[in-house]
């Protein structure tokens, strides 16, 4: 328990040291799995976000012939954790991946920091790719405690 408040502690001395400009609260809109979902602009557009940082094992879609294992349980957490609410993001270096997706750090409104709050639940691993690295360290070090 101490190593967990030590490591929130950590975090929050991070994120406030080098506090980004966070944009929203954007509605959720639709799931596509533990690390992507979609999110309703000011202007009504969908927007497909796509958490940096972090992957989860990958559900079944085209061209997957086998769900990943936890796959389905990171897509239901994210779901049950993220359903009906807002979000806020911040984004790194770059705002769009190869596939046009979207690239955040996301904070629901009662400040979880989502992207390292899988990695603390053990539902997602650490997938950094540079030049997006902002929390790095503090990805590397959820994933290290979750190993303990």
């Amino acid at each position: 328990m101490r190593k967990y408040i030590l490591l929130f502690l950590l975090i929050l001395l991070f994120t406030s040291l080098f506090a980004q400009e966070r944009h929203g609260p954007y509605k959720i809109h639709k799931f596509v799995d533990g690390d992507t979902f979609w999110v309703k602009m000011e202007n009504g557009k969908a927007e497909k976000i796509r958490l940096i940082g972090v992957d989860t094992p990958e559900v079944k879609w085209e061209g997957l012939t086998d769900e990943q294992p936890g796959g389905k349980e990171a897509s239901e957490y994210v779901k049950n954790l993220l359903k009906g609410k807002k979000v806020l993001l911040e984004y790194d270096v770059q705002k769009y991946d190869r596939y046009g997706r979207t690239l955040a750090y996301v904070y629901l409104e009662d400040s979880t920091f989502l992207n390292a709050h899988l990695l603390e639940m053990g539902l997602a691993r650490m997938a950094t790719y540079p030049p997006n690295v902002r929390y790095v360290e503090v990805f590397r070090e959820m994933q290290v405690g979750q190993q303990r």
